[in-house]
């Protein structure tokens, strides 16, 4: 019974190997390694070529192709008519070379500021004073970005109407929008204070006063922050004197004590 098994296991090896490989088996593993190729090229993975090789690649520094203006404009323009333009950004009502139409009197006229104030809202005078200190002086960008990143109640209010006063200087009054500065900022109080019953002990009561209290901004064209830094490094340099070759017959500068030791 071994023998005869034997013959018959080296029979079927023997017509396995005669039997002549078929032509689509190897055509499909090709199919198939190329299909694999697409396929790590769609997700970004590692090819035939290695990890190294795929890291190499994938984070080698690369030139980022610049858009042109009037792409990013008609990006603006597309991103404000769906409402999702930034609280940086503001594209004008009118179009710039419109012909034929007539410019309305408030066009015409030439301004110099805006004001703009908040509505009475139920907050102490002292607490928005704070606020109103924080962004007085600064330009319109960084008053607003202060307002995003701040923890204060008010700060979101303040910020939505930072937005709506600079929207307003720049289609309304023409102000030019990389020089708008927040150049006033003060507090008054509201005009209704509300007053409730304060309980006390030992039968008596007294006064609760609830206030309220309205932020108001002057925004004004004022020098941009390359200007600030440039007059900045000026007046430093202006500083610096140099010893020169021949002495100068004028008082010393900065003398020090008679007595030094």
């Amino acid at each position: 019974m071994q023998s005869v098994g034997a013959s018959l296991r080296s029979a079927s090896r023997n017509a396995c190997l005669s039997v002549p490989a078929h032509n689509t088996a190897s055509s499909s593993r090709i199919f198939q390694f190329q299909a694999v190729q697409r396929r790590n090229v769609s997700l970004r993975m590692p090819n035939f070529k290695g990890p190294v090789a795929w890291l190499r690649e994938s984070l080698a520094p690369s030139v980022r192709e610049q858009n042109t203006k009037e792409e990013i404009e008609a990006a603006r323009k597309q991103a404000a008519e769906k409402g999702q333009l930034s609280v940086f950004d503001s594209v004008p009502t009118v179009a710039e070379g419109e012909a034929g139409e007539e410019v309305p009197a408030w066009k015409k006229k030439t301004y110099t500021e805006h004001k703009y104030s908040t509505s009475n809202f139920k907050i102490s005078h002292r607490k928005l004073n704070m606020i109103g200190r924080q962004i007085a002086g600064k330009p319109i960008d960084s008053a607003i970005l202060q307002m995003m990143f701040s923890e204060k109640r008010a700060s979101k209010r303040i910020k939505s109407m930072l937005v709506v006063a600079k929207s307003h200087a720049v289609k309304l009054k023409s102000l030019d929008e990389q020089k708008l500065v927040v150049a006033e900022s003060w507090v008054t109080k509201g005009p209704h204070q509300f007053k409730r019953y304060d309980i006390k002990g030992r039968g008596r009561a007294g006064i609760k006063r609830h206030p309220h209290s309205r932020l108001h901004v002057v925004l004004k064209e004022g020098k941009t922050r390359a200007e600030l830094r440039e007059e900045d490094r000026a007046r430093k340099l202006k500083r610096i004197v140099s010893a020169g070759l021949v002495r100068e017959d004028v008082p010393l500068r900065n003398p020090g004590p008679a007595w030094a030791w």
